[in-house]
């Protein structure tokens, strides 16, 4: 394995649950960080906590939907670290519905989000890899979009358009870019209740939770293991559920 020490890695989504583990995980590892997520105040708590632990960590307040404040993440790495190594496209939501509940208001928000979102963040990053001839690409997805259930379409449609775009991305790229898919399955965190706002569906996923889900820590070890390879070996996907998951 090389050394996850000194890479320059900048994170999306990252003031809680699995981005928050991810920037703890890593930081822990000698890694250089650059955070980003909407939350200021959640953002800034999770910089300090690395910096107190004798880690090195940046945070800017970012919205995904905004490509602007993707290059400007990428930018605070540059000129904070000189370069950028790793993107983690991290941010999503997750406001599920049946379809006949017609939100389609969350519709739009999980497309800006979940899939222009990572978009967005794929295009800042490209910028430095190419000059630098080399970096690293990991895109969060969801194992909903590895089996369909009802009331996840729209968000299981978001997570695989992000699963294509990530394989024609691995397909496409120059030899130095390293291209890997993460497929979270039930997670212990507060992203869909915070989320959801019909009672039917939020109490459901909150059972299910109680009953399946696993640390967030997990997903940040599997994202460790992908960017700690030699530079000739890619992790291209890698599915992390509970043992009880069907």
């Amino acid at each position: 394995m090389m050394s996850i020490e000194n890479k320059v890695i900048a994170i999306t989504g990252a003031g809680r649950g699995i981005g928050r583990a991810t920037a703890l995980h890593l930081a822990a590892r000698g890694a250089c960080l650059v955070l980003g997520a909407r939350s200021e105040s959640e953002i800034a708590n999770v910089a300090r906590e690395i910096k107190t632990g004798g880690g090195k960590a940046h945070c800017l307040s970012a919205d995904v939907t905004v490509r602007s404040d993707l290059d400007a993440l990428v930018g605070l790495a540059q000129e904070r670290f000189g370069r950028l190594d790793v993107m983690v496209n991290n941010a999503g939501i997750g406001p599920i519905s049946r379809f006949d509940a017609l939100r389609v208001e969350d519709w739009d928000a999980m497309i800006d989000v979940n899939l222009k979102g990572a978009l967005y963040g794929i295009a800042a990053a490209l910028i430095p890899f190419a000059a630098q001839r080399g970096g690293h690409i990991v895109n969060v997805i969801s194992t909903a979009g590895l089996k369909i259930v009802p009331a996840m379409g729209v968000y299981a449609a978001t997570k695989n358009a992000l699963r294509t775009a990530t394989e024609a991305l691995r397909q496409e790229c120059v030899p130095g870019l390293r291209v890997t898919e993460i497929s979270p399955g039930f997670i212990d965190t507060t992203f869909v209740e915070s989320s959801v706002s019909e009672p039917s569906v939020r109490e459901e996923v909150s059972r299910r939770k109680q009953e399946l889900a696993i640390s967030p820590d997990a997903i940040a070890r599997a994202i460790a293991f992908a960017i700690e390879q030699p530079d000739d070996v890619e992790i291209g996907s890698i599915v992390v559920r509970p043992t009880a998951q069907d």
